[in-house]
């Protein structure tokens, strides 16, 4: 993972997912989404969860509709709007940052060997209860 802080979009994986997520046509923007959090919530206990940073970019714009949740103001995210999303990719989101935050998952072994992880897992839980309250 090129990364140069924990913000959700502040790797090279994400930066290039709001772009993606510009790129898709607007209805199918929250297939985008899904798509990345399927990816991560389907993957079981026992495979290891790589790539996890699209789904934390994903929750943060899920949650950025979210009452009390912060809007995605960095360089890196989307630079269009995005319509409203649905409700149902809350749930998603919430298991894939669960299946993110647990054993066998890439992002927190990444930020574990640099000795962030406590403040990385700071900020998923922050985006873990906007979603989890909504």
């Amino acid at each position: 993972m090129g990364a140069w802080d924990i913000g959700h979009f502040d790797n090279d994986t994400a930066a290039d997912f709001g772009g993606r997520v510009d790129d898709a046509e607007p209805g199918r923007k929250a297939d985008v989404l899904r798509d990345v959090l399927s990816a991560i919530a389907d993957t079981g206990p026992e495979q290891y969860a790589d790539c996890g940073e699209e789904a934390v970019a994903a929750a943060a714009l899920i949650a950025a509709q979210c009452p009390g949740g912060e809007p995605v103001t960095t360089a890196y995210g989307p630079k269009e709007p995005l319509p409203p999303l649905p409700a149902d990719l809350r749930p998603l989101a919430v298991r894939a940052l669960d299946r993110l935050t647990a054993a066998n998952a890439e992002p927190l072994d990444l930020w574990a060997e640099a000795g962030e992880d406590q403040a990385w897992l700071a900020g998923i839980a922050a985006l873990r209860a906007v979603l989890a309250a909504a």
